[in-house]
């Protein structure tokens, strides 16, 4: 593909297009052609080679993708995920399935780019719609039949999916996050809607009942499928949660079904029911579909369980007052002693959830240490003081260095206790100041244990 957004990837001969999302493509423009572009689309401006001036950079690119690739991959299942939380949980649980029912499966999103297998990280959720194409376009390359994507609300307020048609999409859940962006509420499930007009063939919209933002995503002109724990056309009858799986029966046309996950938590349950609905509907059975579920693993960081002694050490993403309270419940169903939790907030990020988290992480549990979460340029003192304006409780204390946060935390920890690390999940980096420096929640752990075993 010979047309580029990203200056610093042009090569001679390649076109530039100048897109305005978070940053204003214009101002690389003369980066792009001193790299080789002997082309460029842009709204305005005089270039010194062959420019094609257009009213909106992001709607031409859009119709060019569409005019010179769609038809190569208009074959391709698209299995599109949306929601504040379980975007990845679901997308990589149905990748997983399908690939071990023998259906070569590509996965975009938190992660990266799989093929059944890891093939290379990506900058964004939901990358440039010019790089979705290529992954789909490798997907297709690839022999693959489906394509499991994750659809954030960024990526789908900035069109980086437009164009594209799907065969199925999901709706997990909406709760507060991304607000510095969207505003309100309204305006994020707005977003997150336009996943369900990008529907093709009146295929199936599927979407969690119990959320109070479903009537957002229930639009008439889609084939609406629901889950709940309470009512829909698949519903969760019971369920029960050990230290090492999770297992729960399914109603579905008045037939109960019982299936298994190695996946913990009701947050997890509902991501599993999500992935069996696609599965049923691509046309396996429950007892083919719960074969596969019951021996695939989550994705990595998404509570991610290592035991260690008697102990269930749980490193997740959980970055959202939503998403930590549901891992804290998750966790209280785990036959326990007490449950430990480190956590923190992220710099130059939504401030308001930050004292939500921090009352909802001492509230839930037994001690917290309270640590940095990708600091970036903002103070770590003055994020930590925002987080303690919502803790009303003393079963805390604060360590900024996330290393010393961790070892303590492990030290803690006595006979059948729990350790929530939250936060940082599959991240294998802390990002201080504006630099990047390695470091794994999981791999900290392991150090740890390692060290602790030589002594």
């Amino acid at each position: 593909m010979n047309i580029k957004y990203n200056s610093k990837k042009i090569q001679k001969g390649d076109t530039f297009i100048a897109l305005k999302t978070n940053n204003d493509g214009h101002k690389y423009i003369n980066d792009a052609i001193k790299n080789g572009a002997t082309k460029i689309v842009a709204e305005y401006g005089n270039y010194p080679v062959e420019t094609l001036l257009v009213d909106n950079t992001k709607e031409y690119l859009v119709k060019y993708l569409y005019d010179n690739y769609y038809k190569e991959i208009e074959d391709l299942t698209l299995i599109g995920v949306t929601g504040t939380n379980g975007k990845t949980t679901t997308c990589m649980l149905i990748h997983n399935m399908l690939n071990k029912l023998g259906r070569k499966t590509a996965y975009i999103g938190t992660n990266g780019f799989y093929i059944n297998t890891f093939i290379k990280d990506l900058p964004n959720t939901t990358p440039e719609i010019i790089d979705i194409y290529e992954l789909l376009l490798e997907a297709k390359e690839e022999a693959c039949e489906f394509v499991c994507i994750e659809a954030s609300s960024h990526g789908l307020d900035q069109k980086r999916l437009a164009g594209l048609k799907f065969n199925y999409a999901i709706f997990t859940n909406l709760t507060h996050e991304h607000l510095g962006y969207h505003k309100t509420m309204e305006k994020y499930a707005l977003a997150k809607q336009n996943l369900f007009k990008m529907l093709r063939n009146n295929k199936y919209a599927i979407i969690n009942n119990d959320d109070k933002y479903k009537e957002y995503f229930l639009l008439k002109e889609n084939n609406n499928i629901t889950y709940s724990f309470t009512k829909g056309d698949y519903y969760i009858k019971d369920y029960q949660i050990t230290s090492s799986h999770s297992t729960f029966k399914v109603i579905n046309k008045n037939k109960e079904y019982t299936f298994t996950t190695k996946l913990l938590g009701k947050h997890n349950i509902y991501n599993s029911l999500a992935s069996i609905i696609v599965l049923n509907k691509i046309g396996y059975s429950f007892e083919e579909i719960n074969n596969v579920l019951t021996i695939v693993s989550g994705p990595k960081g998404r509570m991610e369980n290592i035991s260690y002694n008697n102990n269930n050490i749980i490193i997740d993403y959980a970055h959202t007052p939503d998403a930590v309270e549901k891992v804290l419940w998750a966790a209280k169903e785990i036959p326990h002693h007490k449950i430990y939790t480190i956590v923190g907030c992220g710099g130059d990020r939504d401030p308001i959830k930050r004292p939500i988290m921090g009352r909802i992480a001492t509230d839930l549990s037994d001690v917290v240490i309270f640590t940095s979460d990708n600091p970036r340029t903002e103070d770590p003192e003055k994020i930590m003081d925002d987080i303690l304006k919502g803790v009303k409780t003393k079963n805390y204390e604060v360590e900024l260095d996330r290393h010393k946060a961790i070892k303590k935390g492990i030290e803690l920890l006595e006979p059948e206790d729990i350790l929530l690390i939250l936060g940082k999940g599959h991240e294998d980096y802390q990002i201080l100041g504006r630099d990047k420096v390695h470091f794994d929640d999981a791999e900290e752990v392991e150090n740890w244990r390692l060290e602790h075993e030589k002594n």
